[in-house]
């Protein structure tokens, strides 16, 4: 026990080695908090292109749907690793490339959650009763304001599970912004398994932290769920 212990210390406390993780999980829960937030916005955005009624040119041609329903199918169609590399190496180069990675991740991050948030949401809208839209305007508010404060609110607290589970799929995605450089809690594991030679224990160690991170996220949002529900 008290040679594994010496391991343990050796791989984490010497050199300062477990500043790598310290460094990761803030690196981690930045990019999360920043695309999530960006996601969140991107998708009501998407949501509401897609369930508007405009139209041009054709009375059946809606370019605000057609363009939501364009960009879901893209992103949810491929993988966020490669949407991650085409913004990289792609879209941030040039006189766009001294941006930080940080900022790079969290925007590929939050592209791809509002396509998802976008078709959580619009089946949240869709599932509210379509009385609640006509007593909004026999109130006398237009569209955009019975949205903002009558049907949007109900939709979110139908689709609050949903919604949970989308963004503990975020926490584990930004996993991967390694690929472009990032320092996150994966690639510091990396970097102490290429500084000791111990492979296991920085992986379990990450595993551990983002276990912690769900169960922590999952039990706050279930608290506030039951909050909602109380009020009701």
């Amino acid at each position: 026990m008290n040679e594994y212990l010496g391991i343990l210390k050796h791989v984490f406390i010497d050199g300062e080695r477990y500043m790598y993780i310290i460094n990761g999980l803030a690196f981690s829960l930045g990019v999360t908090a920043f695309s999530a937030l960006m996601g969140m916005f991107f998708g009501v955005v998407l949501a509401l292109m897609r369930l508007s009624h405009f139209s041009i040119i054709k009375k059946d041609f809606n370019p605000l749907k057609s363009f939501s329903i364009i960009y879901i199918d893209i992103i949810r169609g491929t993988p966020v690793v490669v949407q991650l590399m085409i913004l990289a190496n792609l879209i941030f180069v040039g006189v766009l490339r001294d941006v930080p990675i940080f900022f790079v991740a969290g925007i590929a991050f939050g592209l791809n959650s509002g396509a998802y948030v976008a078709e959580i949401i619009r089946s949240g809208i869709e599932s509210i009763n379509k009385g609640q839209m006509d007593a909004a305007k026999a109130l006398g508010m237009n569209y955009p304001t019975a949205m903002r404060h009558v049907i949007i609110p109900q939709a979110i607290k139908n689709i609050l599970p949903t919604l949970v589970n989308e963004f503990i799929v975020l926490i584990k995605e930004t996993s991967v912004v390694g690929f472009i450089g990032g320092i996150d809690l994966l690639r510091s594991a990396n970097i102490i398994t290429s500084q000791t030679y111990r492979g296991v224990e920085p992986l379990l160690l990450v595993g551990l932290i983002y276990l912690i991170l769900v169960i922590g996220f999952t039990k706050a949002v279930g608290k506030f769920e039951e909050r909602l529900k109380a009020s009701d």
